[in-house]
């Protein structure tokens, strides 16, 4: 981990720091994080897959200096998985000693020493809670939408108030509260009491000035007119009727995956030998196959010649 720097000052300083770290964003998004930053709210960011959410994340702890804590969020996550668990090998290996050390008897003293935190497993909500070298720490809760109502409801606590409640220990609260992202990909619809608490921000599809500086950034090996071939390719095949459309970071697997073949312009053939790079369900792919392919194909060299 680098060494921490300051939160910026600016959303010009803001925007810097992104682009520092090859994130290129657009002001409404650089508006948004700055005032997070600056007013210590939690920051929800809702978008399609493959958009650049839980890169914000990635990018502000390499850029801050700050360690990244990430809680991976997937249904029937519960609190054991996500804010401690107690380590009940250790507890049951401690209880036999005791027994065997004849001090079993002293079953207060035992009680004490099994839960504390010698036994206490911490999981991401917690660590984000404890001091960090560097400064507090990221604390990324990647698609959150995955989760359930009661698991939302418990968060609330842990962004209103950056603490949590351990019965056998009590409340453990931050002393600097931790910068938090929040992402969701909106397969459900997140509830209203945890909206309240983060600042909102949309992160759509980058227009074709946008994504074509994204690829310049992270495919620097791409020849300029396949580039633009590809952005605008792409930017035309977002507006079909399609199952799942490509996010940026399909944009970027087509394009490497490309650059890996030698191709230097788009054709007919070479696109859909490797449409399973960009589209990633068979009937998406077969809707784009023949003709349609090469339709598409002509609308983007059309506009990259523009």
């Amino acid at each position: 981990m680098s060494a921490s720097r300051s939160l910026p000052s600016s959303i010009d300083a803001t925007l810097s720091l992104l682009q520092s770290q090859g994130y290129v964003a657009d002001r409404a998004l650089a508006t948004v994080l700055f005032l997070a930053l600056r007013m210590k709210r939690p920051l929800l960011l809702e978008g399609e897959a493959g958009t650049g959410k839980t890169e914000i994340a990635k990018v502000l702890s390499a850029a801050l200096g700050r360690r990244l804590i990430r809680l991976q969020c997937y249904e029937g996550l519960d609190l054991a998985s996500a804010v401690y668990e107690w380590n009940y090998a250790g507890q049951m290996m401690a209880i036999r000693l005791a027994e065997a050390g004849g001090v079993a008897g002293d079953r207060e003293r035992l009680e004490s020493d099994l839960f504390s935190e010698r036994y206490l497993v911490k999981r991401p909500l917690l660590q984000a809670l404890e001091p960090q070298e560097g400064g507090a720490p990221i604390l990324l809760i990647d698609e959150l939408d995955r989760t359930d109502e009661a698991f939302e409801a418990f968060l609330l606590e842990v962004l209103a108030d950056a603490q949590v409640t351990i019965p056998e220990l009590g409340t453990i609260k931050a002393a600097e509260p931790p910068i938090v992202i929040l992402t969701s990909n909106r397969t459900r619809e997140i509830h209203d009491a945890l909206k309240r608490r983060c600042l909102y921000h949309w992160v759509g599809y980058p227009d074709a000035a946008r994504e074509l500086a994204i690829l310049k950034a992270k495919a620097p090996g791409a020849p300029a007119k396949l580039a633009k071939q590809v952005v605008s390719f792409v930017q035309a095949i977002r507006k079909e009727e399609l199952f799942k459309a490509p996010g940026v970071a399909e944009t970027l697997d087509w394009a490497s995956a490309l650059v890996e073949l030698d191709a230097v312009a788009l054709d007919p053939a070479i696109v859909s030998d490797t449409l399973g790079a960009l589209l990633k369900y068979q009937d998406d792919i077969q809707a784009m196959q023949g003709s349609k392919v090469g339709e598409l194909l002509d609308q983007a060299k059309q506009a990259a010649r523009g």
